[in-house]
């Protein structure tokens, strides 16, 4: 039988879900819109580390989204956090781009190592002084470990391959602080006044967003969008939460019924996916079971 609970916020994907580059995913500005007219807070987690969160912001209001940083939650705020909190000096694998988030962190005579997504560091000699570090005591922090990312020009490795790979050489264990760990999408809802079980997060990443989402005890919905790829789906235990919507925003959910609702109704209503998310933000209440 279904179930109603009440719905009082929504996590959004960035990358993949609502753009890819500079490029807008169809229909994401028009539910990002649809879904502000509701109460549900909105906050906007990523794992995106190939750039600061302000150049990310940037990016963003270029595409003509409007976010506010502060609704912004990025793996690499987690990462630094972790850096402070350990007193830590980092030997950082990241992209120039993604330093400044980092500002004023010592980096000198580096005692760790934090790997992201560092496409033009990823080489020999930056590795292996990562992996003499790791071999002399210094922790590896994974600011995540995604397998693969979408970009413009189709799949390319994302940094887990890489993390996967120092960890294999060192026999160490990565402390990984993005999605899909749970401890990320707390804090990510910790000043949104509600609990995991209140929350649902959207994003085309069935294992890092959706299965994440849902260790944590959130609800997932999973888009046809950016990496998703055919039987993503079915990768995830349990299955996603179904409602899949065509470009016209005609509803096909189970029961007839709708995901969100102007007066914060969350149904569950089963297993699927959106086609995009234009097909997770939907029309007319229907009246509850």
């Amino acid at each position: 039988m279904a179930m109603r609970q009440a719905l009082k916020a929504v996590l959004i994907d960035l990358s993949g879900t609502l753009h890819i580059e500079d490029t807008v995913v169809p229909g994401a500005p028009e539910a990002l819109k649809r879904l502000r007219e509701t109460p549900l807070a909105v906050k906007f987690v990523t794992n995106t580390t190939k750039e600061s969160k302000q150049s990310l912001l940037d990016r963003l209001h270029r595409l003509n989204f409007s976010i506010q940083e502060r609704e912004i939650f990025t793996s690499l705020t987690a990462a630094r956090g972790l850096v402070e909190r350990r007193s830590l000096r980092p030997l950082l694998l990241l992209e120039d781009s993604a330093l400044e988030d980092f500002a004023g962190i010592e980096t000198s005579d580096p005692n760790a190592v934090v790997v992201g997504l560092a496409p033009d560091h990823f080489n020999y000699q930056t590795l292996n002084k990562a992996f003499r570090l790791i071999l002399e005591g210094a922790p590896l922090i994974a600011v995540h470990k995604a397998r693969y990312y979408k970009r413009k020009d189709g799949l390319a490795l994302g940094p887990g391959p890489f993390v996967t790979g120092l960890e294999y050489a060192t026999d160490a264990r990565a402390t990984v602080v993005g999605k899909p760990e749970k401890t990320f999408f707390l804090e990510a809802l910790r000043d949104l006044d509600c609990t995991p079980e209140e929350a649902v997060m959207i994003g085309d990443d069935a294992r890092d967003d959706v299965g994440g989402a849902q260790n944590a005890g959130l609800r997932g919905i999973l888009v046809q969008t950016g990496k998703y790829r055919a039987g993503d789906e079915n990768k995830i235990n349990p299955l996603p939460f179904t409602c899949i919507l065509d470009s016209s925003w005609s509803s096909s959910c189970d029961n007839e019924m709708t995901l969100f609702s102007l007066h914060r109704n969350f149904k569950m209503l089963g297993n699927g996916l959106c086609r995009g998310m234009h097909g997770c933000v939907t029309g007319p209440e229907t009246p509850p079971l």
